[in-house]
């Protein structure tokens, strides 16, 4: 999806063990030599431990590479087996030939035994490996060590490779498993990478899928990455790969600290544990790209309460320019002919808002005018939330992509511009063309932070302080008033009223909210309002 964003051939932090993009640093040569060490030392076992996505398969399959040609190799990588079950796949991965009626331990034993003796005649060496292994059973462990029984004067005739998670050294330390510990030749820990290691391995995925332009990711954000993924290179990978999501979502060039801590409260949220810093900021807008439809849309709509039912809001007494100019503008917008591609339809929205943009990056050159990209999937029953004209993706009755503006509601009716006409198109027939995801523009506050700490103060704060007093029908509160617990309250519970995520943080959703209801001048899905006045701090808005 980013790729040819950031001018890449490929993704560049995919998980799958791909050889191209093969990283060794200090300590995965360090474990790739004990693996070495061990194949050549005459038999035993050797251990290989390391944190989840640490690189254990990395080296393990870096190492496979690079066994004498004289040995012969068995890798089994789902260890969750009996004993016969265990020894059964040792013949298959050795490509044992089992006598008819073969099915016991014994049986299987004797047919691994001869295997072993008949290839030690010719000069060559087993190794089995065994991946995953900390979910062995102690019985299987023991089966095992078992099988290294079987040696010569000189040698061992089986070389076991046992790789696994930290708690695999924690089994082997048991009393019942010491005789296996004890023939034990080599082990390593595979630890996480440094600081340093860290950026040179984002550096080389980014060169290896073909970066030739500049690196998204800037020389200063390299430690706060290591911080977050702990250095691990699977985590970086998760980590990098959803911050360049999130950067092309919102049209960034590169990834900002923003986003890259909103990166990370995503893929790592099932930690449990907050990112440090973290305050008021955009929802996740990058997941949503990625996510499904919130629900049903040809459902979901149904339950949501129309612009209209919201409930009259107080305002302040300071007057506002009538929206006559904007409406003037939308209205002396010729009907387009073709909707050709996303930024031309981008554009004919922009006009609604009474801009015009030039050619190129819709969403680039809508930032520049004030008005900033909001992408979501939240459907029919999203959009009757927001009120707002959006772009949407649909699909004919060939299964063909069709752009649409979206510019009306009604209670079983969508207006659109269509294939250059506009056309009204029942609401159930809308929902099933549409896989919910919607782009439209929102206009911030100036001065606004997608991220505000508690206890900062600015304008943005008192624009977001004033806003919740008048929807409350309280008198302006004193400005440069700090975000404290008491105002983050109010913003959940405003949030709730409009059917908006409860969370306490100040999205471009809520800003969208706060501004319609003191606020008659942007475009609308529902019915013309009447103007409404609103405070003196409208003068805030990007672009007035």
């Amino acid at each position: 999806m980013y790729t040819h964003y950031f001018q890449l051939k490929q993704s560049p932090f995919s998980i799958a063990p791909d050889p191209r993009y093969l990283f060794m640093s200090e300590r995965h040569r360090e474990a790739l030599a004990h693996l070495l060490y061990g194949v050549g030392s005459g038999g035993g076992f050797v251990l290989l431990t390391g944190e989840i996505g640490a690189g254990k398969t990395t080296v393990c399959r870096c190492f496979m590479e690079q066994i004498p040609e004289n040995c012969q190799l068995a890798y089994i990588f789902n260890p969750k087996l009996s004993v016969e079950e265990l020894l059964l796949s040792i013949c298959e991965e050795f490509r044992i030939a089992l006598a008819p009626g073969v099915a016991s331990v014994k049986g299987y034993v004797d047919a691994i035994n001869v295997h072993l003796l008949a290839s030690h005649a010719q000069g060559k060496n087993n190794v089995l490996i065994i991946d995953e292994a900390q979910n062995l059973s102690a019985a299987v462990l023991e089966q095992l060590r078992l099988l290294t029984n079987l040696e010569t004067s000189e040698r061992k005739l089986l070389q076991i490779i046992l790789i696994g998670q930290p708690e695999l050294r924690a089994m082997l330390a048991r009393p019942e498993l010491e005789q296996l510990a004890q023939r034990v030749i080599a082990r390593y820990h595979l630890g996480s990478l440094t600081a340093d290691e860290t950026a040179s391995y984002i550096r080389h995925r980014l060169a290896v899928a073909g970066s030739t332009a500049q690196t998204p990711f800037a020389p200063r954000l390299m430690a706060h990455i290591h911080a977050l993924s702990k250095g691990v290179p699977r985590r970086i990978n998760l980590l990098c790969d959803r911050a360049l999501l999130g950067a092309y979502v919102e049209n960034q060039p590169q990834v900002t600290r923003q986003i890259l801590r909103r990166a990370a409260e995503e893929v790592f949220a099932e930690e449990g544990t907050p990112v440090a810093g973290r305050g008021l900021r955009w929802p996740h807008v990058a997941g949503g790209v990625l996510a499904g439809a919130l629900v049903t849309a040809a459902l979901a709509w149904h339950f949501m309460p129309s612009p209209s039912a919201v409930p009259a809001v107080p305002v302040l007494a300071a007057s506002v320019p009538a929206a006559s100019a904007v409406v003037a503008a939308a209205a002396s917008v010729p009907a387009p002919v073709s909707v050709p591609d996303r930024n031309a339809v981008l554009r004919q929205l922009a006009a609604l808002w009474g801009e015009q943009l030039p050619a190129g990056d819709a969403c680039q050159a809508g930032a520049r005018a004030g008005l900033r990209c909001l992408h979501s999937r939240g459907g029919i029953a999203e959009l009757r939330v927001l009120d707002r004209p959006a772009l949407l993706t649909l699909r004919d009755g060939e299964g063909r992509e069709q752009l649409a503006l979206l510019t009306r509601l009604q209670d079983e009716m969508a207006t659109l511009m269509l294939d250059g006409k506009q056309q009204s198109l029942p609401l159930a027939q809308l929902a099933q063309r549409s896989d919910g995801g919607f782009t439209t523009f929102w206009r911030a506050p100036r001065s606004w932070r997608d991220e505000v700490p508690l206890g900062a103060r600015g304008a943005d704060v008192d624009w977001l302080a004033q806003r919740l007093a008048q929807q409350r029908g309280l008198p302006a509160p004193a400005a440069n008033l700090p975000l404290d617990a008491e105002m983050q309250g109010q913003l959940r519970a405003f949030q709730q009223s409009q059917n908006l995520r409860a969370d306490g943080l100040a999205g471009p959703k809520t800003y969208i909210r706060l501004m319609q209801l003191g606020d008659n001048t942007e475009p609308r899905l529902s019915s013309a309002a009447p103007a409404v006045a609103a405070p003196a701090a409208t003068a805030m808005v990007a672009g007035k």
